[in-house]
């Protein structure tokens, strides 16, 4: 079974308890899905279903590889250079999140 190699890179271990949306989104006037949360330093990006991918261009430009979905309900983290999903017990809390503005324009929801 396949193992990520970058945990070491886990320094987010409790979520905020909230945010205000894509820190690129809110900076540049886009608009996010889904919102995903940098483990390594806490940058909060948009997935990769949303028109920007800032969580993967963060990613990309820092080096920084796991991620950890913000969604309501989900706690699977991703690490992008190990190609991995998995769940991170050490790293807890929930975070309250704006609505999505593209969930709101799509009519999803």
């Amino acid at each position: 079974m396949a193992s990520c190699t970058h945990l070491d890179h886990v320094h987010v271990t409790e979520l905020p308890a909230a945010v205000d949306g894509c820190e690129d989104c809110l900076a540049n006037g886009g608009r996010w899905l889904h919102l995903r949360i940098c483990l390594e330093c806490g940058h909060v990006g948009c997935c990769d279903d949303s028109p920007n991918r800032h969580a993967t261009a963060h990613a990309a430009a820092t080096g920084h590889p796991i991620i950890r979905s913000l969604e309501p309900g989900e706690e699977w983290s991703w690490c992008y250079v190990d190609e991995l999903a998995m769940v991170l017990p050490q790293v807890h809390g929930s975070t309250r999140i704006p609505p999505s503005p593209l969930a709101q324009e799509w009519g999803i929801g």
